[in-house]
């Protein structure tokens, strides 16, 4: 099953759902970019719009994509801001979403379903303005490498949906191939407890002036 039929089936029952990773995110999000203003954001796996309304105050303008026309639906519902254009588009297609340069783009739990990173950020870059950002919240290698994948429960059972496993030089180093190199990198701990392994993984990179 393709990511996208998998999270078009995981959309009713997403936001409810016990789900550490999602949650740990937004907050990962909050932290990472808390405190910055924005004018133009591209917000990739907007899902059902857990990180949107936060990005909605801190940015004029925010295009905000997923690849499931269902997770969208359900965002839609929830965030009503007008400088919010939701759009299903699949990011490993081109990128016909994309109007003009933005100041800020996020992934959040995106990259670990595409293979290939070097044309994500290749295109990022393109439309990444000189000092612009780009955030990157990701489950942790770690937790990759310990068998944790994105996953719920159907009443056939449990589906996993298609994820890939990159090494944090993977990350760093493809960004770098398109001038876009490491601002900050954090890990970040359930309960905070750092005897334990690391959940998610936050990159922030910048794009050379």
């Amino acid at each position: 099953m393709s990511v996208r039929q998998s999270y078009n089936r995981w959309a009713s029952q997403y936001d409810t759902n016990l789900n550490k990773t999602r949650d740990l995110e937004a907050t990962v999000l909050r932290n990472t970019l808390s405190g910055a203003s924005f004018n133009r954001c591209l917000e990739i796996g907007c899902g059902t719009g857990k990180n949107t309304q936060w990005l909605a105050n801190h940015a004029a303008h925010i295009t905000a994509i997923d690849v499931s026309e269902e997770m969208i639906s359900r965002a839609r519902s929830k965030v009503k801001p007008s400088q919010v254009n939701f759009i299903q588009a699949d990011i490993k297609e081109a990128w016909m979403f994309t109007t003009g340069l933005y100041d800020l783009i996020t992934f959040s739990l995106v990259l670990e379903h595409i293979e290939d990173l070097d044309p994500v950020f290749k295109k990022s870059a393109a439309v990444l303005q000189p000092g612009g950002c780009v955030y990157i919240g990701e489950l942790h290698p770690f937790k990759q490498y310990a068998g944790s994948k994105a996953r719920f429960s159907t009443e056939e059972g449990e589906e996993i949906v298609q994820c890939f496993n990159h090494h944090l030089s993977d990350f760093i180093q493809s960004a770098k191939k398109y001038d876009l190199v490491v601002s900050d990198v954090n890990e970040y701990f359930d309960d905070d407890n750092r005897q334990g392994i690391p959940r998610i993984l936050a990159i922030l990179l910048k794009k050379k002036a």
